[in-house]
């Protein structure tokens, strides 16, 4: 088993932080190196970017090359984007310098379905260097795939499975509440939708995810997305939406095999939800439902899951690997006391 585990930050953003917060708390994980474009924080010390008590003595750079080269750690925390083929060479030169990733990248979560050659292209690389490489958060990387799948374990056989995902968005931070349109307008929250830019990223990747793993060969995965419009004002911390705007999206992925849905992953995030929850439905043999009340932190769980990640892709086979390929992440932090 590997011992004490020398990490990078790559990417110094809102989830790069927190996942530098919650390493940083680690005993078993020591923060080396830093990297990010930004060059406003390039310089500055990571922990006090991410408001530590103490400084790490980490200071961000915007030269990866370098870095990692000097500092040879054993894993990255990859997190600068959602969409594989724009954050691959970044990807790419990590690897290349034998280094471990974790990265929130949903579509790296599995990227077999919508970029196969990309995905074949990085496994190859990942076993020439003897890395290894995984794309998980708390969604895509658990909730709507990783939990689902680890629950039909019980049961005789399974015809379905559904996953919901329902978030009062108010509570999140700013942009996030953009991200999912809030205080669009109706015409404003479709131009995004046309040009590609609002929408929740891995949601058809979970729904393959869930088909694979249960050796199920999809014919098809078909998204729908829209806006949920506010029917009164509504606000949260950060913005105010009026009647009449959207106050968030709603999303669903379908998983058909012979016309048959067999797959449903349906995610909707919006300021003024009456409740927040998340569930799995499982319908086989025996029928399930699993919901837990209150929903699950995202931001919170995203670092979770990229941090405690981290010994199980140390300690893998090298090559591109998806959370249905590890052994179960669990929580490493131990007990205090």
């Amino acid at each position: 088993m590997a011992e004490g585990i020398r990490a990078v930050q790559y990417g110094c953003g809102p989830i790069g932080l927190s996942v530098t917060s919650l390493a940083a708390r680690r005993k078993d994980i020591e923060l080396v190196g830093a990297v990010d474009i930004d060059p406003e924080i390039v310089g500055r010390d990571l922990g006090e970017m991410a408001a530590l008590d103490d400084k790490l003595g980490v200071v961000v750079t915007d030269d990866a090359g370098t870095l990692l080269a000097e500092v040879k750690p054993d894993i990255a925390f990859h997190t600068t984007g959602s969409i594989f083929r724009n954050v691959y060479s970044q990807l790419e030169d990590i690897v290349r310098a034998g280094v471990n990733i974790v990265s929130t990248c949903e579509e790296l979560s599995f990227p077999y379905k919508r970029e196969p050659y990309l995905a074949a292209q990085l496994d190859s690389l990942a076993k020439e260097n003897g890395v290894t490489v995984l794309g998980t958060g708390i969604n895509p990387g658990f909730l709507m795939d990783t939990w689902p799948l680890s629950m039909t374990a019980v049961c005789r056989d399974v015809e379905e499975v559904k996953a919901v995902r329902i978030q009062d968005a108010s509570s999140r931070r700013l942009p996030f509440q953009k991200k999912i349109g809030a205080g669009r307008t109706p015409d404003e929250f479709q131009n995004l939708i046309d040009e590609g830019t609002l929408r929740h990223v891995g949601l058809p990747e979970s729904t393959a995810m869930i088909a694979a793993g249960l050796g199920w060969e999809l014919d098809e995965i078909t998204e729908e997305i829209g806006p949920v419009m506010a029917e009164s004002r509504v606000s949260s911390p950060h913005l105010t939406v009026e009647s009449g705007q959207a106050a968030g999206v709603k999303q669903i992925s379908h998983g058909l095999i012979a016309g048959k849905e067999v797959v449903t992953l349906e995610f909707q995030a919006y300021i003024g939800a009456p409740e927040t929850y998340d569930a799995v439905y499982i319908k086989g043999t025996p029928n399930m439902e699993v919901v837990i009340k209150g929903g699950t932190h995202g931001d919170i769980g995203t670092a979770a899951m990229v941090v405690n990640a981290a010994r199980r892709v140390v300690e893998a086979p090298p090559g591109l690997l998806t959370m249905k390929d590890i052994p179960v992440v669990v929580c490493t932090a131990g007990r205090e006391g």
